[in-house]
């Protein structure tokens, strides 16, 4: 049994370690994830070109997913281990949303395996399966992976909302509760700087986070309204300020781009805007060192791969 996805990174509206709320937008920088299921009840994992990466996470996906859609009770195919190789083009601990992406994509990979997809996420979008899930539903299996694996301080339900369903989304990460989801216009783009450190989200300081609560609070009310823009960029300098970042970046961005932040626990930075507008920021996040790029707003989120098609 085999099955492959796709799910996309994200940027930060609003980071949930303050008040619990988030919110998150998902951008072109996809992970794939390519699973084979067996009996074995052994899971192995590898991250493509990196081979001491942690495979805890999708290891945790692949081996949760077989116990609730996988077991000798469902009906279908079932599958008690198997092997998942991920790669992508969302850089790891760069606050960009990897690991939900990674967790994305292995779920609803071993979900297409054991032909048990959401219907919207499959290439023609129409296609029922067997006692398949929402796309919500897959999208909380992957966060339930990350707590158990240790991997995030709040779920990051926000990040893998906007991940597996596309557009951006604001959510309590307290309850896994999906607030609000929306496109943002069409015409933006997102500019995305990396330098070259990493920054893991599980190491950040959640007490100085939490003091910058009433800030979130704004936040959450500026994303709720739509506001999404404005929100980013008051969140941006709450959270430099909290995490030890420089917010620098995010200075050089306004007032050209519409929005600008700190994207999760850092390091890198995105931005919003038009096309026009945020050359000039291009201009200049291309003098710091590391890496920048345009990415497109991504509106479809987490699919499964034409090839898999159930």
């Amino acid at each position: 049994m085999e099955g492959r996805a796709t799910a996309p990174g994200a940027g930060t509206v609003l980071n949930a370690l303050a008040n619990g709320s988030g919110s998150a937008f998902a951008i072109d920088a996809r992970t794939t994830a390519t699973v084979e299921l067996d009996d074995s009840g052994t899971v192995t994992g590898e991250v493509a070109g990196a081979p001491d990466a942690d495979t805890r996470l999708v290891e945790r996906c692949v081996a949760l997913v077989c116990e609730r859609h996988g077991g000798p009770e469902t009906t279908g195919p079932t599958a008690t281990g198997g092997h998942v190789r991920t790669e992508s083009a969302v850089p790891m601990a760069a606050g960009l949303k990897s690991s939900s992406a990674a967790a994305n994509a292995t779920v609803l990979a071993v979900l297409a395996a054991l032909d048990r997809a959401p219907p919207d996420a499959l290439p023609d979008g129409e296609r029922a399966t067997p006692a398949a899930p929402t796309r919500a539903a897959a999208c909380r299996l992957g966060v339930e992976a990350a707590r158990d694996a240790g991997v995030t301080v709040t779920g990051a339900f926000d990040d893998a909302s906007a991940s597996m369903l596309g557009g951006v989304t604001v959510t309590d990460n307290t309850a896994d509760a999906l607030l609000a989801r929306e496109t943002l216009p069409t015409a933006w783009q997102a500019l995305v700087w990396t330098p070259e450190e990493r920054a893991l989200s599980a190491d950040a300081d959640v007490a100085r986070c939490e003091r910058v609560a009433p800030v979130a609070d704004l936040v959450r009310e500026l994303a709720l309204d739509g506001d999404y823009a404005r929100a980013m960029t008051v969140n941006g300098f709450a959270f430099c300020a909290a995490l030890g970042f420089p917010a620098d970046p995010a200075v050089e961005a306004l007032p050209d781009a519409a929005g600008a932040s700190l994207s999760g626990t850092g390091p890198s930075f995105v931005a919003i805007g038009t096309d026009d507008a945020l050359d000039p920021v291009a201009a200049r996040w291309r003098e710091r060192e590391g890496t920048t790029r345009r990415l497109a707003l991504d509106t479809t989120g987490g699919i499964v791969t034409p090839e898999h098609h159930p």
